[in-house]
């Protein structure tokens, strides 16, 4: 992939501040241009070296940008898009990083300004800890890029996007968003309800005799509450429906220890093994 002039990330966190740094590692773009709300964020991000420039001025920040990637908080992703088409060069793609991608995509697969157009991507990698401080240059080496394409998708903006998540160390797979959602409720969205679930059952008086496994187990409730408010409300259905699964199988738990069923316990465990075990490590 031909290196890039400039691409201007908006929202330089934990994933835009990444994203910096694996440009300027891999010299994939000239200029890497970071647009946030406050200045101390930015200062943080151009300190640790994921963008070149800095603004506040969103308008000013993607002038001149040849592609756009919104990593916004994902309940700010839809007006942020919005605001960058109205203000990028014409034509330009722009695409995000949100964990919910249906609402998103139905809201700006078309109709932007002046030619410009939105392709949504999730990279499937983070962690619970926030600000570009903690940003990693290595954060997408291995890990999976789902990209979400709809009829109206441009060929040649899918292949832009694909190689500009593989040349970062991606895996790209394509999706529809619909699906993407279906599957992330499952995959992400329900564990870390379940890590939450778990870390508000223990009382306050326990929590001193925690060990290794309750820690973590209970890792993913350590996230901003303010982000995964969005991002449960985006995919509500799913989650709901990813909830009511999760629900069966305690149910199916709780019945075997009631009922000191040990072949039941047996194999509910057995299969539980099986399936954490094909995760690898």
């Amino acid at each position: 992939m031909k290196p890039l002039k400039t691409v201007t990330i908006v929202g330089v966190g934990l994933m835009g501040g990444s994203i910096g740094l694996a440009l300027r590692k891999r010299n994939m773009a000239e200029k890497v241009v970071g647009v946030g709300r406050r200045q101390v964020s930015l200062r943080v991000a151009r300190r640790v070296g994921a963008v070149t420039n800095t603004t506040i001025d969103l308008a000013g920040g993607v002038d001149g940008a040849d592609l756009v990637v919104v990593s916004s908080p994902v309940g700010m992703i839809i007006d942020h898009v919005k605001q960058v088409a109205a203000a990028c060069p014409e034509g330009t793609l722009i695409t995000d990083t949100g964990s919910a991608k249906q609402a998103i995509v139905d809201a700006l697969d078309s109709g932007l300004p002046r030619g410009c157009r939105f392709l949504g991507s999730h990279p499937l990698c983070g962690s619970e800890k926030s600000g570009a401080v903690n940003a990693d240059e290595n954060l997408f080496e291995g890990a999976m890029t789902v990209i979400t394409p709809t009829r109206n998708t441009r060929a040649e903006d899918f292949d832009l996007l694909e190689q500009f998540w593989s040349e970062m160390g991606s895996m790209v797979v394509q999706m529809p968003a619909e699906e993407h959602d279906q599957a992330l409720a499952l995959t992400s969205h329900l564990p870390h309800m379940a890590a939450a679930a778990l870390a508000n059952t223990v009382p306050e008086q326990y929590l001193r005799l925690t060990a290794q496994g309750m820690r973590d187990t209970t890792r993913l409730a350590s996230g901003d509450a303010e982000l995964w408010v969005h991002i449960l409300s985006l995919n509500r259905d799913n989650v709901l429906k990813a909830l009511q699964q999760y629900g069966a199988q305690l149910t199916a738990l709780h019945s075997a220890i009631r009922d000191n069923d040990e072949e039941k316990l047996r194999q509910f465990l057995t299969s539980a093994k099986k399936n954490r075990d094909a995760l690898g490590s």
